[in-house]
């Protein structure tokens, strides 16, 4: 018996991790702006780098993972 998932597993699999980065994503931007508003006691720097690291993940990250899953032709 081999290890090897189905394509309709791996796709299952795929779609999910993107819903997971985009998940993360948002609560990365959510943490930032919690940091910008005062709410938590980090510095204005900090939050501007959660907020940008959150956008980044929440919008380029898909399509770098679709990217590299697509197949071959």
């Amino acid at each position: 018996m081999s290890n090897n998932p189905t394509p309709e597993e791996l796709a299952k699999a795929r779609f999910f991790t993107l819903g997971l980065v985009r998940l993360a994503g948002v609560a990365i931007v959510v943490l930032g702006m919690l940091v910008l508003q005062g709410t938590l006691d980090w510095p204005d720097p900090a939050g501007w780098v959660l907020l940008a690291v959150g956008l980044v993940d929440f919008f380029a990250m898909p399509l770098v993972l679709a990217r590299r899953w697509r197949t071959p032709d």
